[in-house]
C-alpha cells in the first residue's frame, strides 16, 4: 500500500496540533503550581537600563526579556532555580535565584562575541567553538532601507561572498557567488536554506529575517553533500522565545528611484547640427524633439509595510508577520506587487522534554509581464531623437522597413501581460528530549509554488503588422513541489575537561516540477487578450510560428545519511568530523551514491601557558579544515537516453507519420562534480573585544566536472554526451576586521572591513574516455551583426578571459590597426583568428567592503561601501553605438571623437579591445541616517525610530558605462549588455515602531 507524503504530512500536523492543545492545558495547570516569582532590573556599567535582555531559567524554555526600563518579571518552575542573563554585546551571567524575589543586575560589555551563537549545518554552535569558515551577520548589522532580497542585506559584509545587483528591474534578484567560479557547466549559486528548508533569496521578506549565516568552506558545508559545493547560506527568520507581553511592531518605508547614470547619446539639437554639417542627410531630421528614454520612464514610487505580532508564554508562543510590497520600476508599467504572511508557533511540555514548532509561510506575487524591458531600453536609446512617438494622424510613428528598430512606447502600450505566482511553505518539527542533552528531532516540510502567466499583443502591435497577423497571445502555467523529511538526533556529554557532541541524521527530498504552455494568433478581436486562446486561427492558417502547445513534468529524489562529531578538550583543542552518504536519482546507474567526508580542527592559542600574560588577547584560534562536497547535474534524466517527436508530420501511404529522433545519449557513469577544499584560518579578538576578525586561506580542487563532449555518430545516437571529466583550481584569501573605535554611553563608533582575493585556473577539460578536439572552447556572444564569441575558456588559464583583437591605432582612413600574432601592427582587414589575444578578464581579482556605524545619543548614521578591482568590462553600448559609420541608429556623442587622437572611426562594427575597459570601482552603496525617540515613559510605545537612506548613492570609477557592477557569473562574465534594464539610485524614508 502506498501512502503519499501529503497524507503523512496531514497526519503529523493533526497529531502535532492535538498534542499542542493538550499540552497547553497541562501547562496552564502546571503554572498554577509555580508560585516562585522573581523581579529584577538590568543595567549596563553606566547604570543605563537595558531593554531586550534575555532572562531564562536554566534547563528550561521558561524565560522572558526586559522592557524599556530594563525590568523583568519571571515566574520560576522550581524553588532552586538558576537564571541566565544574556544579551548581544554583553557577557552572559548565571545567577542563583533560589530564595530571592528581587534582583539588581549590572551587565559588562562582552570581551568578545565568542559566546554568540551561529547556525551551522543541522544545529548551532558558539562562535568560539567553530572550526570551519563560517560567517554570521545579525539583524542589527543588516543594510538599512530598501532591500530587494536577503542578499542585499549583507552586501559587502561577508568576505568572499560576492553579491552584485546588475539590473534595476524590480523583479530581478541579486547575483550571488562564493569563493569564485569552480565549474564550467553547473550552477555557481550557493544552497539557500530558510530555517532549514530549501528556498531562494526572496522567499522571505528581508524585514522578517533575524540573521544570516554563511558556511564558506568544504569542512562546514560537506554535511550537505551534493548541494554544498558553492557554499551554504542559512537564513533564520525572526523567532519568539521566552515569556513577555504581546508586542506589535510596524516597519514601513517609501522609496523613490532615479536612473543611476545615463549614457550620453545625441540629442535633437546635436542631430540638427550634424545635418547642417552634412554628416546626416537632410531627411534624417524628422522635425521634432523627443527624449525617448523619458518617454518610456517615470519617477517610480515604492512602498513596503511589515507588521509583526508576538506573544505567548514561555511554554506556548507565536510570531505572526504580514509584509506588503508595492514596487514600481523605472520603466512604464514595470512593477512588483508582493504579499507575504508568516506564522510561527512554538509549544513545549513535559518539563520542556517535548517541543513543537509549526511554521506557515504564504507568498503571492504579481507583476506586469508584457514586453522585454531590456529590449525596450535598447530601442529607446537608438531611436532618432528628432522623430516623434505619433504621426500627424495620431498613429504610432514607425518605419516598417527598418530592422530591429521599434517604437519603444508602442511596444509597451500594445501589449498586455501578467505573471502571478503563489508560494505556500508548511513545515513542522517535533523535538523530544528523553534525557538531558539528548534531542531527537523530526522535521517535515512541503513547499508548493504555482505560477500562471499570460501575454498578448494587440492588432496594432508592430509584430502583428510586420507578420501580417491579427494579434498574438500565450499562456503558461507551472507547479513546483518540494517535499522534505529529516530525522536528526544529537547528544552532548561533558566529563571532566572533555565535551563531545554527536549528531546523526537521515534526509529525504522529493522534487516535482511540471508545466503547460499554449500560444495562438489571428484572433477575431484583441479584446480577449490572453483569455480565449481557442478563438485564434493560427493552426487553420498553418501559421506554425504563432501557434504552440507544450507540457512537461520532471521529478528527482535525494536521500542522505549523515553524521557529525564535535569534540572539545578544555575548550582549547577542538575537533569536528562529519560524513554524508548521499544518493540522487539524477546520477547514472553506476554511481547512484556518493560519500562526502569532512574534518576540521581548532587550537585556541590564547589558552596556552605561553600566552597567559597576554592580557590584551581575548581569543586567538587557529583553524584548519578539509571537506569534500559535490554538485549534481542541473536537470534530471541526463544519464538516460532521450528521444523526442518532431513537430513536423509527413504523409505516407495515407497516414500521417511523426518522426522520432534522439536528443541525448545515455551515460550510466554520470555522477556528481567533486570539490575538495582545504582551509586554514585564524580567528582573533583582543582589547576587550574592541578588535576582532578572521583571516582565511583556501584551495578548492574541483574534479569530474560536467561537460558536453563531442562523440562520434555512430556508434552514438547523438553528437554529444554529458560526462564527468576535467578539473579546476581556485585559491584565495579572505580577511575580516571589526573594530570599535568608541564604545561609550552616549557614543558608539565601529567599523567593519572585508577583503577577498581569488585566483582561478582551468586544469583540464578531458580524461582518457572523453576528450575535446582542442584544449579550449569559446563562450559568450556579441549578437548581430558582429556575431563573434567574446570569451575563450582554455586549459591553463582563468575562467572569464576576453578573447579578441587588440587594437593599437587607426590608419589614415579610420580603419582599425591591430596587434598581430607576431606583435607587429596589422590592418584589421588582414587579420586572421590567430591574431586574437587575451584582452582582460571579467572577474574581479580583489573585492572589498567597508561598513561604518556611528551613534551619538539617539542619532545614528551607517555607511556601507564596497568595491571591486582588477577586472575588465566589455562595454556593449560603446561597441555598437560609438561608431559614426552606423548612421541608421542614434549614436553616442563620443562616436564623433577622434580615435587615438587622429580622426573619427570609419570601420564596420567590430569586437576589439578598444571597447574593453577597466571596471575598478568603489561604491558608497548605502548611507542611512536615523533617530530613535525616547519612549521610556510612554504608555503605548516600546520603540520609535525614523530614518532616511540612499542606495547606490555614489560610484567612483573610470568606467564609461552605466554601472561597473555587471554580471560576474557563468563563462562570459564582465559583459555590460546593450539590452539591459539600467541600475537605479534609490532614496528611502522609513519608520520603525514598536507597541
Amino acid at each position: 500500500m502506498r501512502i503519499s507524503f501529503g497524507r503523512i504530512s496531514a497526519l503529523l500536523f493533526f497529531l502535532l496540533m492535538t498534542v499542542f492543545l493538550v499540552g497547553a492545558g497541562l501547562e496552564v495547570r502546571a503554572q498554577e503550581r509555580s508560585p516562585n516569582q522573581v523581579n529584577g532590573k538590568i543595567t549596563n556599567e553606566e547604570g543605563v537600563p537595558l531593554p531586550g535582555v534575555s532572562v531564562t531559567e536554566i534547563g528550561t524554555q521558561n524565560g522572558t526579556t526586559t522592557d524599556e526600563k530594563g525590568e523583568f518579571v519571571l515566574t520560576l518552575s522550581r524553588a532552586n532555580a538558576k537564571i541566565r542573563i544574556s544579551s548581544v554585546g554583553f557577557a552572559s551571567q548565571d545567577i542563583d535565584a533560589a530564595g530571592r524575589s528581587t534582583l539588581s543586575i549590572q551587565m559588562s560589555a562582552a570581551q568578545s562575541s565568542l559566546d554568540d551563537v551561529v547556525v551551522v549545518g543541522y544545529g548551532k554552535q558558539k562562535k568560539g567553538e567553530v572550526t570551519g569558515a563560517v560567517a554570521n551577520v545579525k539583524r542589527e548589522d543588516f543594510t538599512q532601507g530598501f532591500a530587494r532580497d536577503a542578499g542585499q542585506l549583507i552586501q559587502g559584509k561577508v568576505a568572499g561572498l560576492a553579491i552584485v545587483t546588475p539590473s534595476g528591474n524590480p523583479n530581478a534578484t541579486t547575483q550571488i557567488s562564493l569563493r569564485g567560479n569552480s565549474t564550467i557547466l553547473s550552477t555557481t549559486e550557493p544552497l539557500i536554506l530558510i530555517d532549514g528548508i530549501p528556498g531562494s533569496l526572496n522567499t522571505v521578506a528581508p524585514e522578517d529575517i533575524e540573521s544570516i549565516d554563511v558556511l564558506k568552506d568544504g569542512s562546514a558545508a560537506a554535511i550537505y553533500g551534493t548541494r554544498g559545493t558553492n557554499g551554504v547560506i542559512l537564513i533564520t527568520t525572526r523567532k519568539r522565545s521566552g515569556k513577555m507581553p504581546a508586542t506589535l511592531s510596524y516597519d514601513s518605508y517609501v522609496s523613490v528611484q532615479t536612473i543611476a547614470r545615463r549614457m550620453e547619446f545625441l540629442e535633437a539639437g546635436d542631430v540638427r547640427k550634424l545635418v547642417n554639417d552634412g554628416f546626416y542627410p537632410a531627411t534624417y531630421d524628422k522635425g521634432t524633439s523627443t527624449d525617448w528614454l523619458k518617454e518610456i520612464s517615470r519617477n517610480p514610487v515604492s512602498h513596503v509595510h511589515n507588521v509583526s505580532l508576538q506573544g505567548g508564554t514561555a511554554q506556548s508562543n507565536y510570531i505572526a508577520t504580514l509584509n506588503l510590497r508595492n514596487w514600481e520600476g523605472l520603466f512604464n508599467r514595470s512593477d512588483n506587487k508582493q504579499f507575504t504572511g508568516r506564522i510561527d508557533l512554538n509549544h513545549s511540555m513535559l518539563d520542556n522534554r517535548l517541543r513543537f514548532n509549526v511554521s506557515l509561510l504564504g507568498r503571492n506575487r504579481k507583476y506586469f509581464s508584457g514586453p522585454n524591458y531590456d529590449y525596450i531600453y535598447r530601442q529607446a536609446i537608438i531611436r532618432n531623437p528628432t522623430d516623434s512617438v505619433y504621426d500627424y494622424l495620431g498613429r504610432w510613428k514607425e518605419d516598417p522597413n527598418a530592422y530591429n528598430y521599434d517604437n519603444p512606447v508602442r511596444s509597451i502600450e500594445e501589449t498586455s501581460g501578467e505573471f502571478r505566482t503563489s508560494e505556500l511553505r508548511l513545515n513542522g518539527s517535533v523535538i523530544f528530549s528523553p534525557i538531558k542533552d539528548l534531542n531527537i528531532k523530526l522535521l517535515v516540510s512541503n513547499v508548493k509554488i504555482n505560477s500562471l502567466s499570460g501575454y498578448s499583443e494587440t492588432f496594432n502591435h508592430r509584430a502583428s503588422v510586420v507578420n501580417n497577423r491579427t494579434g498574438y497571445a500565450s499562456r503558461t502555467t507551472s507547479l513546483f513541489q518540494d517535499n522534505l523529511l529529516e530525522l536528526t538526533t544529537d547528544y552532548t556529554k561533558s566529563f571532566g575537561q572533555h565535551r563531545v557532541t554527536v549528531l546523526g541524521g537521515y534526509s529525504w527530498q522529493d522534487v516535482t516540477s511540471e508545466g503547460f504552455n499554449a500560444a495562438n494568433s489571428n484572433f477575431p478581436t484583441d479584446l480577449y487578450t490572453y483569455n480565449n486562446l481557442a478563438a485564434g486561427d493560427a493552426l487553420l492558417l498553418q501559421n506554425n510560428s504563432a501557434f504552440g502547445l507544450g507540457s512537461f513534468k520532471t521529478n528527482h529524489k535525494l536521500i542522505g545519511f549523515f553524521g557529525r562529531v564535535n569534540y572539545s578538550l578544555s575548550e582549547k583543542y577542538l575537533l569536528m568530523a562529519s560524513m554524508r552518504y548521499e544518493g540522487s536519482s539524477k546520477f547514472g546507474a553506476n554511481y547512484k551514491w556518493g560519500t562526502f567526508p569532512a574534518v576540521s580542527v581548532g587550537w585556541r592559542l590564547n589558552r596556552e601557558s605561553f600566552l597567559a600574560n597576554a592580557d590584551f588577547l581575548d581569543d586567538l584560534k587557529l583553524r584548519a579544515g578539509f571537506g569534500i562536497t559535490g554538485t549534481v547535474p542541473t536537470d534530471p534524466y541526463q544519464s538516460l537516453i532521450s528521444l523526442t517527436y518532431s513537430n513536423n508530420r509527413y504523409l505516407y501511404n495515407g497516414q500521417w507519420i511523426q518522426p522520432i529522433s534522439p536528443t541525448r545519449n545515455p551515460n550510466p557513469d554520470l555522477r556528481w562534480e567533486k570539490k575538495e577544499e582545504y582551509n586554514i584560518g585564524l580567528d582573533y579578538a583582543m582589547f576587550r573585544g574592541r578588535l576582532s576578525g578572521s583571516i582565511d586561506f583556501y584551495q578548492r580542487n574541483t574534479k569530474d566536472m560536467l561537460y558536453n563532449f563531442p562523440v562520434p555518430v555512430p556508434p552514438n545516437l547523438f553528437g554529444t554526451t554529458l560526462a564527468n571529466a576535467g578539473s579546476m583550481l581556485n585559491r584565495g584569501v579572505e580577511v575580516l576586521v571589526n573594530y570599535d573605535f568608541i564604545r561609550k554611553k552616549d557614543m558608539d563608533f565601529r567599523a567593519n572591513l572585508t577583503y577577498s582575493a581569488n585566483k582561478n585556473k582551468l586544469i583540464s577539460i578531458s580524461n582518457d574516455l572523453y576528450q575535446t578536439t582542442n584544449d579550449f572552447f569559446f563562450a559568450g556572444y556579441t549578437g548581430e551583426p558582429i556575431q563573434e564569441s567574446t570569451h575563450r575558456v582554455k586549459v591553463g588559464e582563468s575562467i572569464g578571459n576576453f578573447w579578441g583583437y587588440k587594437t593599437i591605432d587607426v590608419d589614415a582612413d579610420g580603419k582599425w590597426i591591430i596587434e598581430g600574432e607576431d606583435g607587429k601592427p596589422k590592418p584589421i582587414g588582414q587579420s586572421t583568428p590567430s591574431d586574437k589575444k587575451v584582452l582582460g578578464n571579467g572577474i574581479p581579482k580583489h573585492v572589498a567592503g567597508l561598513n561604518l556605524y556611528f551613534r551619538y545619543k539617539r542619532a545614528d548614521i551607517a555607511v556601507n561601501m564596497r568595491g571591486a578591482f582588477g577586472y575588465q568590462i566589455l562595454n556593449f553600448q560603446r561597441m555598437y553605438y560609438e561608431n559614426p559609420k552606423i548612421k541608421q541608429y542614434n549614436m553616442l556623442k563620443s562616436a564623433l571623437d577622434p580615435v587615438y587622437g587622429k580622426r573619427m572611426l570609419d570601420n564596420d562594427l567590430a569586437y576589439v579591445s578598444h571597447y574593453i575597459e577597466d571596471g575598478d570601482h568603489w561604491k558608497v552603496d548605502n548611507v542611512t541616517l536615523g533617530y530613535s525617540f525616547n519612549v521610556t515613559n510612554s504608555k503605548y510605545f516600546r520603540t520609535a525610530r525614523i530614518y532616511a537612506s540612499a542606495l547606490n548613492l555614489l560610484v567612483l570609477t573610470g568606467y564609461k558605462g552605466i554601472d561597473p557592477e555587471v554580471n560576474r557569473l557563468g563563462l562570459d562574465p564582465g559583459v555590460d549588455s546593450r539590452d539591459k534594464y539600467p541600475t537605479t539610485r534609490t532614496f528611502t524614508v522609513g519608520v520603525n515602531i514598536g507597541f
